[in-house]
C-alpha cells in the first residue's frame, strides 16, 4: 500500500511544477502584450517593470495553481491507467479510496496555502500593483525626438527637428525651439541649422549644442519704454534643459484607499460587521419614524404612503397651542380658527420632515446593505477559489483513470474544459450576486458545489466500478455515458438485423 502511495505522490510534483511554470509564462506574456504599449517610452527602470510583473503574478497564481493541480492529477492517474498499474492495484485488493486518500491530503494542504494566499497576500499585491500603475500612468514619456514632430514632453519647451540621420541619432538638422520659460507673451524662438545632443551625465540635464542659428525674443519694457524685440545670431549656442519632469517618481506603496479587491479578508469581515450595525441602526430609526407616522410596520421601500386620520389626531392632542389662549377665538375667511390652522401647518411640516428623514435613512440602509453584499461576494470568492484546488484534484483522479492515456494533449484538453466550466460558473455567479439576484455565498459557492458533486459522483463510479454492473441495473442514459460499449453489447439485436449462420 505504501509503495502505491509513494508512486502516486512521486508522479504529482513534476507535472504540477511544469504546468505551473507554463501557465505562468503564458499569463505573463498575455500581460506584457496587453500592457507593454503603456510601459514603453516612459524611461522606466527595469526593476520597476519587474516589480510590476511580480505584483501581478499574484492574480496569475490564483488562476494557475488550481489548473496546474488539475492537470497534474489527470496525468498521474492517466499514467496509472495507461500502464495497467491500476489493474494490478485493484487486483491486490486496494480500493480506490484507499489509493487516492494521500492525493486528498495534498489537495487539503494546497487549499490551506491558497487560502492564506488569497485572503492576505493577493489583496496586498493588488494594492501595491494599483499604486504602481498610478505612478506609471502619471509619468511623462522619456526624451525621444522624432523628425518632423513637435516634442512637448518637457515643460515650457517645444522642440521641432527637421531630420535626424539614422547612423548618428545625436545629430540634429534644422532645429526649432520655442521657449516659454518667461511666459507666452515673451516667448523665445531659437532656430539653428544643426545641433548636437551631448550625453546626459547626471540624468536630470539635457545639453543641447546648436550651430549657425538665430534667437528671436521679446524683452519686458524698461523704465518707461515699450516692449523691445531682440534678434541675435550665433555660431555656437549651448542650452541646458532640465529633465526633472521626466524622472519617474514613486509614491508610498502602502498609502491609498483600498477597495474590495485590495483589502484583506479580515478587514473586509470587520467592515461587513460595521455595515450590518449601520443597517440595524437604520432599521430601528426607520421603525420609530414609521411608528410616529402611524403605520406601525417597517416597509423601507414604501415611504410615500398616506397618513391616517388617527395620526393627525395624535399630533393634535400632543402639540401645544403655541398661538396662545386668545388665538382659538380668531378665525380666518374659511371659518377655521388661527390656532387650528397653526396646528395643521405644524402637523404637515412634521409629517414632511419625518418622510424626508425616512427617505434618507432608507437610502443609507440600501447603500450599506449593497456595500456589505459586495464585500461578502469578494470574501466568499477568495475562499471558494482556494477550495477549488481540492475539488479539482478530487475530480482529476477518476477522470484520469477513464482517459487511459497520460499524454499532455488529452490531460490539457480535459483540464481546460473543466476549468472553463468552473470559471464561467464562478464569473456568472459573481455577476448575479453583485446584482442582487443571488445570495453572495450561493453565487460564489455554486461553481464549487456543482463540480464537487460531479467529483463525488465520479469517485463513487470508480470506487464501485460501475462499468461492471449490467446495463439493466442502471438507467439507460447513465449506462450510455459510463460504458457505451457494454450498453451496445447488452442491447438485443432488432428483427431487421441479419442472422449469422
Amino acid at each position: 500500500m505504501k509503495q502505491f502511495h509513494r508512486m502516486i505522490l512521486r508522479m504529482l510534483p513534476g507535472p504540477f511544477a511544469a504546468w505551473l511554470i507554463v501557465l505562468l509564462f503564458l499569463l505573463v506574456m498575455q500581460f506584457l502584450i496587453k500592457y507593454l504599449p503603456q510601459l514603453v517610452g516612459k524611461g522606466l527602470p527595469f526593476p520597476v517593470i519587474g516589480e510590476l510583473i511580480l505584483y501581478n503574478l499574484a492574480y496569475m497564481l490564483v488562476l494557475a495553481v488550481p489548473m496546474a493541480a488539475l492537470i497534474a492529477t489527470l496525468m498521474a492517474f492517466g499514467r496509472l491507467a495507461e500502464s495497467n498499474a491500476y489493474v494490478v492495484i485493484k487486483s491486490s485488493g486496494v480500493s480506490f479510496p484507499q489509493l487516492v486518500w494521500p492525493v486528498y491530503v495534498v489537495g487539503i494542504l494546497l487549499t490551506a496555502v491558497m487560502w492564506v494566499f488569497n485572503t492576505s497576500i493577493h489583496p496586498e499585491a493588488n494594492f501595491r500593483a494599483r499604486n504602481l500603475w498610478q505612478d506609471i500612468r502619471t509619468a511623462k514619456p522619456g526624451f525621444d525626438l522624432q523628425a518632423g514632430v513637435f516634442y512637448d514632453g518637457i515643460e515650457d519647451y517645444r522642440i521641432l527637428v527637421g531630420d535626424i540621420p539614422p547612423d548618428q541619432p545625436n545629430e540634429l538638422i534644422d532645429v526649432t525651439i520655442f521657449d516659454y520659460t518667461e511666459g507666452a507673451r515673451f516667448r523665445t524662438d531659437i532656430h539653428a541649422s544643426r545641433g548636437y545632443l551631448e550625453p546626459i551625465t547626471d540624468g536630470n540635464t539635457l545639453n543641447l549644442v546648436l550651430f549657425d542659428g538665430e534667437v528671436h525674443r521679446k524683452r519686458p519694457p524698461g523704465s518707461g519704454r515699450q516692449d523691445r524685440y531682440e534678434r541675435l545670431g550665433f555660431d555656437r549656442h549651448l542650452m541646458r534643459i532640465s529633465l526633472e519632469d521626466l524622472t519617474f517618481n514613486r509614491t508610498d506603496p502602502t498609502q491609498g484607499r483600498r477597495t474590495d479587491r485590495t483589502m484583506p479578508s479580515s478587514e473586509m469581515i470587520a467592515l461587513v460587521d460595521s455595515l450590518e450595525v449601520t443597517v440595524d441602526r437604520g432599521r430601528s430609526t426607520l421603525t420609530d419614524i414609521l411608528t410616529d407616522l402611524g403605520t406601525g410596520a417597517l416597509t423601507h421601500r414604501e415611504i410615500g404612503f398616506p397618513v391616517r386620520d388617527d395620526a393627525q389626531i395624535a399630533f393634535q392632542t400632543t402639540v401645544p397651542n403655541r398661538a396662545g389662549a386668545d388665538a382659538g377665538n380668531l378665525q380666518d375667511r374659511s371659518g377655521q380658527s388661527l390656532a387650528e390652522r397653526e396646528r395643521n401647518d405644524f402637523i404637515v411640516r412634521s409629517i414632511r420632515s419625518a418622510r424626508m428623514r425616512a427617505e434618507t435613512t432608507r437610502r443609507d440602509m440600501i447603500w450599506a446593505s449593497d456595500q456589505a453584499d459586495r464585500y461578502r461576494v469578494e470574501i466568499h470568492k477568495k475562499y471558494s477559489i482556494a477550495i477549488a484546488c481540492l475539488i479539482f484534484m478530487m475530480i482529476g483522479a477518476p477522470i484520469g483513470l477513464y482517459i487511459r492515456k497520460g499524454g499532455l494533449g488529452t490531460a490539457a484538453a480535459m483540464a481546460v474544459g473543466i476549468f472553463m466550466f468552473h470559471w464561467v460558473s464562478l464569473a456568472n455567479g459573481e455577476k448575479f450576486a453583485d446584482r442582487g439576484l443571488l445570495e453572495p455565498w450561493l453565487g460564489m459557492w455554486l461553481a464549487d458545489i456543482v463540480t464537487g458533486l460531479i467529483a463525488i459522483w465520479l469517485t463513487f463510479v470508480v470506487w464501485r466500478d460501475l462499468r461492471t454492473i449490467p446495463a439493466p441495473a442502471l438507467p439507460r442514459f447513465v449506462t450510455r455515458w459510463i460504458a457505451p460499449e457494454r450498453y451496445h453489447a447488452d442491447t438485443p439485436p432488432s428483427d431487421s438485423s441479419p442472422e449469422i449462420a
